[in-house]
C-alpha cells in the first residue's frame, strides 16, 4: 500500500512540477520556520545562548526538519528513483541550502539586530524570507536533481 501511495505522489509530482514544488517548498519551509523560531526562542531565553550561536544552532534543527519533508514530499518523485542516494542530497543540502541558510542568517541577523537594534524573532523571519528563492533553486537544480536518461 505504501509503494501506492509514493507512485501517486510521484505522478502528481511530475504532473504539476514547477509551481508544486514551489507551494510545497513554501509549506515545508514555513514548518521550518516554526521550528527554526521555536529552537531560537529556547535557546537564547531558557538556555541563555548568545543569540547568534542560536541563530546557527536554530537553522541547523530547521534544515534537517526541511530536508526530512522534502525528501518525503517536495521532491518525493526524485528521491524515489535514487532511495540509496539520500546521503549525497543530505551532503547538498547541507552545502547549499544549510550553509547558506546559517551564513545568510546569521549576517542577516547581525545587520537587523546588532546594527539596526531589531528584535531577533523578527530579524530572523526577515533573513528567512531572503533565502528562500536561492534555496528554493539550489534544490530543484542540484540537491535534487532530475536523474540524467539512460
Amino acid at each position: 500500500m505504501t509503494m501506492r501511495i509514493a507512485a501517486s505522489q510521484a505522478a502528481v509530482h511530475r504532473a504539476q512540477a514547477p509551481w508544486r514544488r514551489w507551494w510545497a517548498f513554501c509549506f515545508v519551509g514555513a514548518m521550518g520556520i516554526a521550528v527554526q523560531l521555536a529552537v531560537l526562542d529556547v535557546l537564547i531565553k531558557r538556555a541563555g545562548l548568545h543569540y547568534l550561536l542560536a541563530t546557527a544552532l536554530a537553522v541547523e534543527a530547521a534544515v534537517l526538519h526541511n530536508f526530512a519533508w522534502h525528501e518525503r514530499w517536495t521532491w518525493c518523485d526524485r528521491a524515489q528513483q535514487d532511495r540509496r542516494g539520500w546521503r549525497k542530497r543530505l551532503a547538498r543540502f547541507q552545502l547549499s541550502t544549510g550553509a547558506f541558510s546559517i551564513c545568510g542568517n546569521a549576517a542577516c541577523m547581525w545587520v537587523l539586530a546588532e546594527v539596526l537594534g531589531a528584535p531577533p524573532l523578527p530579524s530572523n523571519v526577515a533573513a528567512i524570507a531572503a533565502s528562500s528563492i536561492l534555496n528554493f533553486l539550489a534544490n530543484e537544480c542540484w540537491v535534487f536533481e532530475r536523474p540524467k536518461a539512460g
